[in-house]
């Protein structure tokens, strides 16, 4: 299985245009034909093409040098070269372009299918027969192509996903993307099981689906580029509603946990915290005393209510009412982007 990259650099290269052809007319009744040098042909360009059967930049992680066809030189009897063929790269939908030089953001490939020319060919460059005139009916210059565009790019894959899921290692975070989805994530306990983002597609029994995205674990500091998080959390910029994962069986521990969580957030993008957000208390099973569960749902309630919903994602207590809430808010935030 390919490994997961999703941040690669590469240089693109347009084909420059071919070059104008120099050529006179010769026929046996016509030992003095005017010039008849054709155009050269255009470079071809680099097309970037989301596909939503690439999911990782991998294959741009050790071939970093892109090069788009040059356009063939013209011909005698006017005769324009062949265009260069453009170079189409396949890259994941959910890939944002950068130019290295200037920092801009050239696109930004959400569906599949969109494209984007990143370097565009040169102009074949035109013949003699383009510069004849009464008082030079021989001349003997011709253009040369002029050069394709090059320039270096960072390609910065954001997955696309409806919730991301955001917690601390060891939370149970794949073990709930397992138990609501198709996903078969690696799971095991210990930290940092999940080194790469995960998506898996929720199927409601009305035929209804959304995306769940599960991101590896953060920790505190990881928007300093502490630990394994700090590098997936671009994706959960593109998520519609954010998911904390918290683990209950830590008592009343786990406030100052989701309080780090935010904060790592903060950190990295205010504007994460402004997202719709749930919070799911996990490991329920672990905690025999439902007393103890209902008071620190309470202490979340006095600033998160109606947020709060305690699952096990190991038994599925839980999981049916937290995907409908889920499904159903997401149906409110499409409905407004309408």
């Amino acid at each position: 299985m390919a490994r997961f990259v999703d941040q690669v650099k590469i240089h693109v290269k347009a084909g420059d245009g071919g070059k104008g052809c120099i050529s006179f007319r010769r026929e046996k009744y016509v030992p003095k034909g005017g010039p008849d040098g054709g155009d050269g042909g255009d470079g071809g360009d680099v097309i970037l093409v989301a596909d939503s059967q690439v999911h990782t930049l991998y294959d741009f992680h050790y071939q970093v040098h892109f090069r788009a066809e040059n356009g063939k030189p013209g011909r005698g009897k006017k005769m324009k070269g062949k265009d260069g063929e453009d170079l189409v790269l396949r890259v994941p939908v959910g890939t944002v372009v950068k130019d290295v030089e200037t920092g801009e953001i050239l696109g930004d490939l959400t569906e599949p299918g969109q494209t984007l020319v990143v370097a565009r060919g040169g102009k074949g460059g035109r013949g003699n027969a383009y510069f004849a005139t009464p008082i030079r009916q021989a001349p003997r210059i011709a253009e040369p192509g002029t050069p394709g565009e090059e320039k270096w790019l960072i390609l910065e894959l954001k997955l696309i996903a409806d919730v991301g899921l955001v917690g601390f290692p060891n939370v149970g975070k794949s073990t709930l993307l397992s138990r609501i989805s198709a996903a078969k994530p690696k799971i095991a306990d210990y930290p940092f099981t999940t080194l790469e983002p995960n998506l898996g597609v929720v199927r409601l029994y009305n035929g209804n689906t959304f995306i769940v995205a599960d991101i590896p674990g953060l920790i505190e500091g990881a928007h300093k580029g502490i630990g394994l998080g700090h590098e997936f959390l671009r994706h959960i910029e593109r998520t519609r509603i954010i998911l904390y994962i918290l683990d209950i069986s830590k008592g009343k521990e786990v406030i100052k946990d989701y309080e780090i969580l935010k904060e790592e957030l903060k950190h990295f993008n205010p504007g994460l915290l402004k997202k719709e957000y749930f919070i799911a208390l996990n490991k329920i099973d672990l905690m025999p005393d439902s007393e103890k569960i209902r008071s620190i749902i309470e202490l979340f309630e006095k600033r998160d209510q109606n947020k709060i919903y305690p699952i096990s994602a190991l038994t599925g207590q839980g999981i049916h009412e937290l995907i409908y809430i889920l499904w159903r808010e997401l149906e409110k935030i499409k409905k407004k982007q309408i």
